[in-house]
């Protein structure tokens, strides 16, 4: 798990391609201090997994869904990433619950200065847009950022300096894809209400149940059914 607060900007140093897949090389410093093979570092918002490290340097393989969901695919020598090491349990939580499993990608519609602010607008598809909702969190290429505004074709942030400066955000254009992750909790709790997932309140408890168990109500979690048990 991530936090969406980003360490370090690194280096893409090679790119191996295979047909759907890669194998990205890519030069850091801080996030390699206590690194070791396995480790997951999510890398512009998508977690991979050390596979080699040296003391400048760290390799990912990127399988075919991950190329086919994120932008990783446009990255060329050079390009730069945004950089996060999963989330030690003793650390500050600063961001937001991020699991670095990237939804979609969006387009950086404008970027628009306001003071000290610096307002992007992304347009997004309507099934990345329908979890997003204003003052909540949203992850771009791997930040943690606040919504400031959503309509039913794009959505805004508001980045302050600090933010755009270690960042690889201050270097995107308009026209640029990113890499979107919206915050868990609303598939969630999409999913419970759609009742995928069939629960009873049991001895003071939550207990899920299967599609078939012949005690659970149609339906799922429902207003009433939160009624009923105090909520």
């Amino acid at each position: 798990m991530f936090t969406g607060i980003v360490e370090e900007i690194g280096t893409l140093k090679a790119v191996q391609k295979g047909r759907h897949s890669a194998v990205l090389r890519i030069q850091a410093k801080k996030i390699l201090e206590d690194v070791h093979i396995g480790d997951s570092i999510a890398v512009n918002g998508i977690c991979l997994t050390v596979t080699e490290f040296t003391q400048s340097e760290f390799a990912a393989d990127v399988m075919h869904e991950t190329m086919s969901r994120t932008n990783l695919g446009q990255l060329r020598q050079g390009s730069p990433v945004n950089l996060e090491r999963a989330m030690a349990a003793n650390g500050r939580f600063g961001g937001h619950i991020v699991s670095g499993h990237v939804d979609g990608t969006g387009t950086i519609a404008s970027i628009t200065r306001d003071d000290n602010a610096i307002w992007y607008t992304i347009s997004a598809a309507p099934a990345i847009l329908r979890y997003i909702v204003e003052k909540g969190s949203i992850t771009i290429d791997g930040t943690s950022l606040t919504v400031a505004r959503v309509s039913d074709k794009d959505f805004a942030i508001s980045a302050i300096p600090h933010t755009v400066a270690v960042t690889i955000l201050g270097q995107k254009k308009v026209g640029d894809q990113v890499n979107l992750e919206n915050d868990i909790l609303g598939k969630y709790v999409e999913k419970l209400l759609q009742g995928g997932i069939q629960s009873s309140w049991q001895n003071g408890q939550f207990m899920a149940k299967g599609s078939d168990d012949s005690t659970q109500k149609k339906g799922g979690i429902t207003m009433e059914f939160l009624t009923a048990n105090g909520f």
